[in-house]
């Protein structure tokens, strides 16, 4: 028998249990089992003398109930079913397995509205607290799909259903279960009739206040005190019939100690003035005013959070007053009493506002002020003109400046309630109060701003605030006079440095960046001209003009695409200026760094208009620079083919073509093959086509010297084409092959970089993967050479090599990279193989996936897996003038893998480690990446260093010493990165393990206490403290 299967196997085997109920319910919907068969197979069980039997007799039944389908049982099995289940409920042994049966019927498609009134009668008269939590939540879920599913039947038993649910849930304390019994609460007394139930309604929700629950370390249910603050805050809200119970206990536990009690109350008193409405809140607002206040009013600091709920509490009130009030409020209404009495109260601290009392009053009216339309007509009505009287009154910049930071609050207030340009809210009905103060505002602001001593810049900035804030609410100040505003903020962000404050114009800065989301038409006709008109043309001009402030601020308006299209137009033509006049690099390179810096910009929030620009950018700009080294010479090149303006001109490039799609990227890469490769007329040139076809030589065997750097841009375009686009070269071995012959003839280290980057990049994306004697084996076979007879070049080739096809988790990469390990034992090209590891394990702005690049997700920890045990033993083997370059190698590695994959690793690692702290000539980098590498282990995994403390205390205490005449070897960025070292072992290592070294730890520090750079003594004193604390008990 099935029920006898079940009962054998539920404690031992649940999920052969489980599949002998659901067994039993596939049976029964297919007709090859009744139900009420089952139900009497049950029989001898249910009347065995073993409750626990009898019980798990019911889970039998509940589970297979819980495994059929809802439509399963018509509807007289399931009345019969649910009066079963409801008889069973006199045996409380098994009461979990009874509700988990009516939930399973509750879901039914046939639980008809009779069966719910019979379960509900029958489950207001369990005794519940009897029983345990697991068991509570059960039959309580049971009475929340009741709620959900057949609501109008609780409604109809009306006073017998709510009395004994008060009852059933009485004394409630598991937080899962009050999470139900909360919700429950909350709709109850929403929408049934509880005339005659509302003090114990209340009482139910409110013995619960305030919840001081703190949830066990990995709790399973993930219930926190805030969720049940909520969901009680919410009972206490839902009816304005508790207004009367609520309101005195909740001001009385305004004196709790507790800060978190009070924010809890605060929170609370807001949510119920927001709920019960104007009529029942017209009764208690003074109550609430007079206990409220007194949180603002004496607030410990700006930072005080209880002054923050108390300001959302006051303003709460006001909004909840305020409902369908459209006007300017009657001096008869509940609104106009409550402004009035908070009126009262701050006007006397507002006249001196430069005092203590002053900030909070101004706080009060302001966060009154946003309550909506009708409060703030009232407060500017009324406050205003005091408030401007008092500042024309005013016999001091202090007192000024204080009345004007009020009245910014005040204005944010205004911003809130009628919105700001471009928000989509409606307006209110109610005209803007301000707008009659408008031209008294704009003069008292504008000449603060303007009219004041560039000295003052604390003043200026607050009223340069107030001008922003103003200009930002919709439909306040006219076009021209949010113009006039840009003038003003214009002006302050060209002032000269010496008489300006640099806050503020940082502050004008965002302020107009702001402006030009919401006007883009002023910024384009008023600030860029004015800006413009201050970028020198000439050299000269530019080494006396700080025309670097300028272009920052250029850049950093332009991001939206009406105005970047501006300062292109505008930057391009000054690009040409300059260069006709002769201009130097610095100055070019500033130009074309300001539209890199918005192109980035877009590209990092995915505009979707940085592909449209690649017709005015990308053929412009190369065409120039084509131009520009044609009519050059190898004794003067063109500006436009230095290295490092190059390298500006390829990144811009290269973040245009990477946005196109193939079929765009198609014609591009073979518009470049045209120019740079095949000296054919190409869609990259705007003029004298023919001049560059005949002239332009920048690769190949007849390759022009100062031609040659313009490869950067070729190696630019290259990077950002998409894998999926065919390779225009004919014949790829032949292709790298020239590719080679440059590099290794190179004209500048710019140039052999870009040509490297060049290679590694056409490998990673169009070298099939290799095969032993195949096309791609032998172009790798050709590119790479490790020999003892290889050249400089040649060896660079094979690390760009190996890390591109490492990248896309190519095979023959393993080998390359062994034979690389192995290079370092050579004394000819040991040091160069050392340094290579930083381009083999590093990043690369170009060969990444953001140009498309082919990247494995595990390729860098494949890396270090082969790497890391040749370097160790290499290492103990190689003599000591080769010892150095393991360690760079090593640096080399570590600075560019996660620590994830390096701390596994470390015990074999700390050796080296140490030694590379005692590097001599050119260990800069080695030794700040081993530092950085000793803090990321102490931090992570301490235990792999216990053993060597004595040695790193020794050799951190040297790196952290200055050593005159040895700078070089320790500079200051070394000597603190040794002393922030140092600094992390009290805390990470155990005490009994640093107290031996203590003393010789404090008095190392004492000489760096002495160190030349200020920074490095701030170190020193901070790693000191923490070592002198080290024996110290600490406070519980």
């Amino acid at each position: 028998m099935d029920i006898r299967l079940y009962l054998v196997n539920v404690d031992k085997n649940p999920a052969e249990a489980k599949r002998v109920a659901s067994d039993a319910a596939r049976r029964i919907e297919t007709k090859e089992l009744k139900l009420l068969d089952v139900v009497q197979s049950m029989g001898e069980y249910m009347t065995d003398e073993d409750a626990t039997v009898r019980a798990k007799s019911i889970g039998f039944l509940s589970t297979i109930l819980a495994s059929l389908d809802p439509k399963a049982l018509p509807r007289q099995h399931v009345s019969v079913i649910t009066q079963f289940l409801v008889d069973r409920l006199q045996d409380e042994t098994g009461l979990k397995e009874v509700a988990n049966g009516l939930i399973a019927l509750l879901d039914m498609l046939r639980f008809a509205s009779g069966d719910a009134e019979t379960v509900t009668t029958a489950l207001i008269k369990v005794d519940l607290r009897k029983h345990p939590q697991g068991t509570r939540f059960v039959v309580l879920t049971v009475m929340d799909k009741l709620m959900a599913k057949h609501r109008n039947v609780l409604k109809k038993l009306g006073d017998q259903y709510i009395d004994g649910f008060l009852e059933l849930v009485q004394g409630e304390k598991d937080p899962r279960n009050l999470m139900i019994v909360f919700s429950l609460i909350k709709v109850i007394v929403i929408e049934f009739d509880i005339d005659q139930h509302i003090e114990a309604m209340f009482d139910s929700a409110y013995v619960y206040y305030p919840i001081t629950f703190t949830p066990p370390p990995n709790d399973p249910y993930g219930i926190t005190s805030q969720d049940l603050k909520l969901r009680l805050r919410d009972c206490l809200s839902a009816t304005w019939r508790f207004a009367e119970h609520v309101f005195k206990p909740l001001i009385e536990k305004l004196d709790s100690t507790s800060t978190s009690v009070k924010k809890d109350v605060l929170q609370t008193m807001a949510a119920c003035a927001l709920s019960y409405g104007p009529a029942t809140m017209g009764k208690y607002y003074i109550m609430l005013w007079d206990a409220v206040k007194f949180e603002i009013l004496n607030a410990t600091g700006p930072e005080d959070e209880l002054a923050e709920e108390a300001l959302v509490t006051i303003r709460a009130i006001a909004t909840s007053l305020s409902y369908r009030i459209t006007g300017i409020p009657l001096p008869t209404s509940s609104l106009a009493r409550y402004l009035k009495e908070a009126v009262k109260e701050c006007s006397e601290s507002l006249k001196e506002p430069q005092q203590k009392q002053a900030k909070p009053a101004g706080q009060i009216i302001a966060s009154l002020a946003k309550a909506g339309a009708a409060p703030h007509a009232y407060i500017i009505t009324n406050m205003l003109p005091d408030l401007l009287s008092v500042y024309d009154e005013s016999d001091g910049i202090s007192k000024q400046r204080a009345m004007l930071e009020i009245l910014n609050q005040i204005f944010l207030s205004t911003a809130s309630v009628y919105g700001e340009w471009g928000t989509l809210n409606p307006e209110p009905a109610l005209e803007n109060p301000l707008l009659q103060f408008k031209d008294k505002l704009f003069d008292i602001y504008s000449k603060a701003l303007m009219g004041t001593n560039k000295q003052e810049g604390g003043f200026r900035r607050v009223a340069l605030q107030g001008l922003a804030i103003l200009s930002s609410i919709r439909r306040f100040f006219a076009e021209n006079e949010i113009g006039m505003v840009v003038q003003y903020l214009d002006e302050v962000v060209l002032e000269e440095e010496e008489t300006s404050d640099a806050e503020i114009k940082t502050d004008a800065l965002n302020h107009l960046l702001k402006i030009s989301t919401m006007k883009p038409n002023l910024i384009m006709e008023i600030t860029f001209p004015a800006f413009m008109a201050t970028l020198p043309d000439f050299e000269e001009e530019a080494q006396k003009k700080p025309y670097h402030v300028t272009l920052e601020a250029l850049a950093k308006l332009s991001i939206e695409r009406a105005v970047f299209e501006v300062l292109l137009t505008r930057l391009l033509n000054k690009l040409d200026i300059v260069i006709q006049n002769g201009s130097g690099t610095p100055y070019v390179k500033a130009i074309l760094s300001t539209l890199l810096y918005v192109v980035q910009k877009k590209s990092e929030a995915q505009h979707a208009d940085v592909p449209s620009f690649y017709d005015r950018i990308v053929p412009t700009l190369v065409t120039r620079t084509v131009l520009g080294c044609i009519t050059g010479s190898g004794e003067k090149p063109h500006v436009l083919g230095n290295d490092s303006v190059l390298e500006i001109t390829g990144r811009l490039i290269n973040l245009i073509v990477r946005t196109q799609e193939i079929p765009k990227q198609e014609a591009i890469l073979q518009d470049a093959f045209d120019l740079f490769i095949r000296n054919n007329p190409s869609g990259l040139i705007q003029s004298r086509q023919e001049d560059v076809v005949n002239t332009f030589k920048p690769f190949g065997p007849d390759v022009v010297a100062h031609h040659a750097p313009s490869m950067v841009l070729f190696s630019c375009i290259v990077a950002g084409i998409k894998k999926e686009v065919p390779f225009p070269a004919q014949d790829l071995l032949t292709f790298t092959s020239e590719i080679k012959s440059s590099i290794i003839n190179y004209k500048s280290p710019a140039h052999r970089l870009s040509l490297l980057r060049l290679l590694a990049i056409i490998v990673n994306k169009w070298l099939p993967a290799s095969k032993p004697e195949d096309a791609t084996s032998k172009i790798i076979n050709n590119l790479v050479d490790i020999s003892p007879e290889a050249c400089e070049n040649s060896i660079r080739i094979t690390f760009w090599i190996a890390k591109s096809l490492s990248m896309k988790g190519d095979r023959a990469s393993d080998g390359i990279t062994t034979r690389l390990v192995g290079l370092l034992a050579d004394s000819t090209h040991g040091a160069l193989a050392a340094r290579g590891f930083a381009v083999l394990l590093g990043e690369d702005e170009f060969l990444s996936k953001e140009n498309w690049a082919i990247q494995r997700l595990l390729a860098r920890q494949k890396l270090f897996s082969i790497c890391t045990p040749m370097l160790v033993d290499g290492f103990k083997k190689a003599p000591q003038e080769i010892k150095p370059n393991y360690l760079v190698a090593l640096s080399n590695i570590l600075r560019n893998v996660p620590s994830k994959i390096f701390l596994p690793s470390l015990p074999q690692l700390v050796p080296l480690l140490l030694q590379s702290l005692d590097l001599q000539q050119g260990s800069v980098d080695v030794k700040l990446a081993t530092l950085s590498t000793l803090s990321i282990t102490i931090l992570e995994s301490a235990n792999a260093l216990q053993e060597h403390v004595v040695s790193l205390v020794t050799r951190l205490l040297s790196s952290a010493t200055y050593k005159e005449g040895k700078e070089k070897e320790t500079p200051p960025k070394v000597r603190m990165a040794a002393l922030r070292c140092l600094r992390i072992f009290p805390g990470t290592l155990r005490n009994e393990l640093l107290l031996p070294y203590k003393k010789q730890v404090v008095r190392g520090l004492q000489v760096c206490l002495d160190d030349p750079k200020r920074t490095v003594r701030k170190e020193a004193v901070d790693c000191r403290a923490r070592w002198l604390e080290l024996d110290e008990p600490t406070e519980d």
